[in-house]
């Protein structure tokens, strides 16, 4: 099976009218969503969906799409000074995630705040 994370997500907020917190997509996962009170819980449950979606697509032998995101890779690397980098590390423990899936959120709520 093709690893979740390997799919690019976007994180946004939900309007109040829509019931609040944050909504995770997938444009290569048509229909696939997972939403969250905190981005951290959408990115965790958005990709819980995607695992779900792409389990269902190969037991009923549908066609796998192959992440896309535009030809980056999906990864970087950012040095930060130790405080920085122990102050996420003791947030990511605090919050139950690993420490990558609480900068993807904090860097999409960020983007979010940027854009939106």
């Amino acid at each position: 099976m093709i690893d979740a994370t390997q799919y690019p997500i976007e994180v946004r907020p939900l309007p109040s009218e829509d019931g609040g917190g944050w909504l995770a997509t997938f444009a290569d996962l048509p229909g696939c969503i997972g939403d969250g009170e905190t981005p951290e819980a959408a990115v965790m449950d958005g990709y819980a969906a995607a695992r779900a979606w792409l389990a269902v697509a190969e037991e009923a032998g549908d066609p796998v799409p192959t992440p896309a995101g535009g030809g980056e890779s999906g990864k970087f690397m950012a040095r930060v000074p130790k405080s920085l980098h122990a102050r996420l590390a003791s947030r990511a423990r605090t919050e139950g995630v690993s420490m990558n899936t609480l900068v993807v959120a904090l860097l999409a709520e960020g983007a979010e705040r940027r854009v939106g």
